[in-house]
């Protein structure tokens, strides 16, 4: 059982990057990710991505140098190599298998666990919020979104932000009613959420906090200074905006779906707008550590679509 990584080498984002990976599984890679400080969102299927920079850092933390053939031959023989023709049937599994375990760690952390093991009810409710996430009508609001919103607070973690259980809590629940209607799936998902949670005992004030978070998250609601638990889920919830040129063109082309009633010029027009009022702020996000990860990047996209949708109504 051993970490390997294997020397920078892949070009990518103007530095190289070496990959990491466990001949054992992924449990251990993951554990040890942790203690290098990576954020989950570097995990690639088998693998993390790790900058040249932190190579070194690495290898002092215990990672033991090999060649890139070698990582290969070492998942393979392991039998967790991921070829890159199974990588479209792979990624929904990897990630119902991380909102499993994030569910399953959430629970242990507000003390719901038994005898080291969460109990079946609280698992039970995992796997009503994850088919909630997952309703056909979904095209952006899916469990994808509940993947994002949580990796950008496990990255914002990594950067020293203190998150909430509350906080946590509220990004599973915040769109867990989702039927489009602005405002009351707010409302829906926040009843929902405070039924679901008092179930299980937990503390009036948090089950109170988690259901704030999920009604201040209501699109266009004006907050001038939100406290951290808030300012977390709302940078969390906009970090789409800072994906990768690809992942942000999916993105739009799915909120388009999910507004495929309205006209294209009246969508242009309304969506361009919403936009443009991210861009009019100082900042897209609420927190330092958000900013320096996400800011420049979102910005750049975001008016991107902007000049695409007045470009094509203009057409």
């Amino acid at each position: 059982m051993a970490i390997l990584i294997d020397p920078p080498a892949w070009p990518a984002h103007g530095t190289l990057w070496s990959h990491l990976v466990s001949d054992a599984d992924y449990d251990e890679l993951h554990a040890f990710a942790v203690r290098l400080r990576i954020p989950r969102r570097g995990f690639d299927l088998d693998h993390y991505d790790l900058p040249a920079a932190r190579y070194a850092e690495a290898v002092a933390l215990g990672a033991l140098p090999v060649g890139a053939k070698d990582i290969v031959h070492r998942l393979r023989d392991a039998g967790l190599r991921v070829r890159q023709v199974e990588r479209d049937a792979v990624l929904p599994v990897r990630r119902r298998q991380y909102l499993k375990a994030e569910w399953s760690r959430l629970g242990d952390a507000l003390g719901l666990g038994i005898s080291g093991r969460v109990t079946d009810d609280w698992l039970h409710l995992g796997e009503g919020l994850i088919t909630r996430w997952n309703e056909p009508h979904r095209t952006y609001h899916d469990e994808r979104h509940l993947e994002d919103v949580l990796l950008a607070l496990d990255h914002l973690a990594i950067r020293g932000e203190r998150l909430s259980s509350g906080t946590l809590l509220a990004a599973w629940f915040h769109d867990a009613v989702y039927t489009g209607n602005g405002g009351s799936d707010e409302l829906d998902s926040a009843h929902l959420a405070a039924a679901s949670l008092r179930a299980f005992g937990l503390e009036p004030s948090l089950v109170s906090q988690v259901s704030e978070l999920i009604v201040e998250t209501t699109p266009a609601r004006s907050i001038a200074d939100p406290a951290a638990p808030l300012a977390h889920l709302l940078d969390a919830d906009l970090s789409i905006f800072a994906s990768s040129p690809h992942r942000y063109e999916q993105y739009s082309a799915a909120v388009r779906l999910e507004y495929a009633h309205i006209p294209d010029p009246d969508f242009a027009a309304g969506r361009a707008r919403i936009l443009g009022s991210y861009l009019e702020q100082p900042a897209i996000y609420r927190t330092a550590a958000a900013r320096q990860l996400w800011e420049e990047r979102a910005r750049a996209n975001v008016q991107c679509e902007i000049d695409r949708l007045l470009g094509a109504s203009q057409r």
